[in-house]
């Protein structure tokens, strides 16, 4: 999906505890854009909370009627998309000549590297169309290589006490994705019975976690669905407790070292990259390429069959920093 939000207003929406490596990120609602407007609640990135990990961007969209996203090509550079839905389906097309169909249970794993175009319009139907959106930056190695996709609709499940695990990327519990990782990663989907169960971490990871429905208390903390629960690095455990079934998302990885510029849709690590990424998108350029088929009657009725970028702002971009670190947030 694009991003709208070129100047975030910065905004701290944490509740923190320090000591103990703990903060709640309640999210806030922000105009996806697109043919038809959809709007998503964004918990990645936060002001005191820019990466997860190489996770750098969270949304969930939904629920929305089955037909509200139309969203017209676009452009990401040194990121990687993950989409999945929870309800609803989608189709997907992109420069590398992917065409599918984006349905619950499935992943969808778009590498941008050098940069790609990509254009996505969810499909009518009697289920809401719901789901979740992330970004996981590319490491210094890794932002040129070949864009790529890759749709996985076959992932591991594992047992775990009075829980499910289904492991979209990484390793849990020795379950192993087979989506392709370029940091140590893990995300995960969690099913949670009620009763009690303790789910080993790897304490050189960092995690959030993310309730989709229901109510889970982690580690004697109540979280209810939508706010992203962070946990700090040294853990090798968290129990999970419900007293009804309930869903949740835990994302993890080793913390990202590089500092990050976001604007649009792009990741860079200079002012200069980001400039040059969003003239090549705006003159056409033979970097990000045409997305074959995706202009539809509803698109040529907008007058359009891209979505153009913004203009750049008049100050200097710089990095997200964690609060601790040093001063600065991207514009």
């Amino acid at each position: 999906m694009t991003n709208l939000e070129t100047r975030p207003a910065e905004q701290d929406c944490t509740t923190t505890e320090p000591h103990r490596g703990i903060e709640l990120i309640i999210g806030r609602d922000v105009p996806l854009g697109g043919v038809r407007q959809i709007t998503v609640n964004r918990t990645l990135p936060s002001r005191n909370i820019p990466t997860i990990g190489a996770w750098c961007f969270l949304d969930r969209f939904g629920p929305a009627p089955a037909e509200s996203m139309v969203v017209l090509p676009h452009p990401h550079t040194a990121l990687q998309t993950v989409t999945w839905p929870l309800s609803g389906t989608i189709r997907h097309r992109d420069t590398v000549g992917s065409d599918v169909i984006v349905q619950p249970g499935e992943l969808n794993l778009m590498t941008a590297g050098h940069g790609v175009a990509h254009s996505e319009v969810s499909r009518p139907g009697s289920d809401p169309l719901s789901g979740l959106q992330l970004w996981v930056a590319l490491p210094d190695q890794a932002v040129d290589a070949s864009p790529a996709f890759e749709q996985h609709r076959s992932l591991p499940e594992i047992e775990l006490g009075r829980l499910t695990a289904t492991v979209l990327i990484g390793r849990l519990a020795g379950a192993q994705s087979p989506a392709t990782a370029y940091t140590p990663l893990l995300a995960a989907q969690l099913t949670v019975r009620p009763g009690t169960s303790l789910l080993d971490l790897d304490p050189d990871f960092e995690h959030g976690l993310m309730v989709l429905d229901g109510n889970v208390t982690v580690d004697g903390r109540r979280l209810a669905a939508g706010p992203l629960l962070y946990l700090g690095t040294g853990r090798d455990g968290t129990e999970l407790a419900a007293t009804g079934t309930a869903r949740m998302i835990i994302l993890g990885g080793l913390p990202f070292e590089s500092e990050l510029i976001m604007w649009w849709n792009f990741v860079g690590r200079t002012h200069a990259e980001i400039v040059r990424a969003r003239q090549e998108w705006q003159d056409h350029s033979g970097r990000f390429g045409p997305v074959a088929g995706a202009v539809d009657q509803l698109a040529a009725a907008h007058g359009s069959d891209r979505i153009p970028a913004p203009p750049m702002p008049t100050t200097v971009l710089k990095p997200r920093r964690r609060r601790g670190r040093s001063s600065g947030q991207s514009s």
